[in-house]
């Protein structure tokens, strides 16, 4: 039986120097999950695994369960006997996270160890500059590479001034063209593959992301459907899997990847154009709001930055702040903010009892 080539699958020396602590047990790659179970992919093929008792004992939060794109050490490499059993994760190198099901506050990990992602935008109903904004926060906050596709070029009558747009937001992230009209449109994707590398897709339903993992992978393995009239995209990929490419390393393909919470995301380098402008004002606790000298707000007066920039940054850094909160906790952060300049609403509480008390004296 010919042997995978794990190295193509992403199997690097710091994986495999980390998997000789566990010893009498072997290296295998997640490729796919379906509630408790779990596709392993190991040298010797591919087999059905569970995480063992001991495991489902330990783990603190939902998110040190294995997920796509884990490397874990299991105890065989065979699928005979039953399921294989997953005895240890792998430290991860980059991770997408979301809120798991419920009410709970924890965090699930929906892909691993990826090395680039593609944000996916159609140039056609999709594109939706301040979304851009928020999956390059969410991108960045992972610890892999964002790169914007802009699919459907066919499609656009105004495809330089969409360019324009966005590259005011892109930062320096590569942006790339792609068509689904002629056999080569996948091909600047195509170039960002290479041996060893794990891709993963984000975007909305519709914008051409299966159509592109498709010709990537060279078989029309993912159903395809456009975005609807009103303007939003059948859900497709019902299941988190990941795909190998000869020669060309994996892709990942999830459902999760469209839930991705703002919470998960890293601003910093989303806006970094507006967190240097905030160096520059005259005070450092600057709202950028009526303050004078604000660098700010003397840049949206020039021109220079777009006040729909700047407002959507403060919203996502206020989604940010709300994320995970229930309905009374985010209500009681609102009623703080409208208070802050009297110290809160506790202070203000306080203020406006003492306030009642002396008009009472008369």
């Amino acid at each position: 039986m010919n042997k995978i080539d794990m190295e193509n699958l992403g199997l690097s020396q710091r994986f495999i120097t980390e998997s000789t602590l566990y010893n009498s047990l072997h290296i295998g790659r997640v490729i796919s999950q379906y509630k408790n179970l779990y596709k392993i992919i190991t040298g010797d093929g591919e087999l059905t695994a569970e995480v063992s008792g001991k495991f489902r004992f330990a783990v603190k939060t939902v998110s040190d369960y294995p997920t796509v794109g884990d490397f874990v050490m299991i105890d065989r490499t065979e699928d005979i006997s039953g399921n294989a059993i997953i005895h240890n994760v792998l430290t991860r190198k980059s991770t997408f996270i979301r809120k798991a099901a419920g009410t709970s506050n924890d965090e699930q990990i929906v892909a691993s160890n990826i090395d680039v992602v593609f944000i996916c935008m159609s140039l056609n109903n999709d594109f939706n500059i301040r979304r851009i904004e928020r999956y390059l926060g969410i991108a960045w906050d992972s610890g892999a590479e964002p790169v914007i596709v802009l699919t459907k070029s066919d499609l656009c009558k105004d495809l330089s001034d969409k360019l324009t747009e966005i590259y005011t937001v892109s930062m320096g992230v590569d942006v790339i063209v792609t068509s689904s009209m002629s056999e080569d449109g996948y091909l600047p994707v195509k170039n960002y593959l290479g041996r060893g590398k794990t891709i993963a897709f984000i975007g909305s339903s519709g914008v051409g992301k299966s159509t592109l993992i498709n010709k990537l992978i060279g078989e029309n393995i993912l159903e395809t459907n456009d975005i609807r009239n009103d303007d939003k995209g059948r859900h497709t990929t019902t299941r988190r899997e990941m795909f190998v490419i000869p020669n060309g390393g994996v892709v990942i393909d999830t459902p999760g990847m469209r839930e991705l919470g703002i919470d998960s995301a890293d601003l910093s380098k989303t806006f970094v154009d507006i967190d240097e402008l905030s160096a520059k004002c005259k005070f450092i606790d600057c709202t950028h709001t009526n303050e004078p000298k604000c660098a700010v707000q003397d840049a949206i007066s020039t021109g220079s930055l777009t006040r729909e920039r700047f407002e959507n940054y403060l919203k996502l850094k206020k989604e940010a702040r709300y994320d995970g909160l229930n309905a009374r906790q985010i209500e009681n952060e609102k009623l703080n903010e409208i208070f802050k300049e009297f110290g809160g609403m506790k202070s203000a509480r306080k203020m406006l009892k003492e306030k009642n008390k002396s008009n009472r004296k008369f």
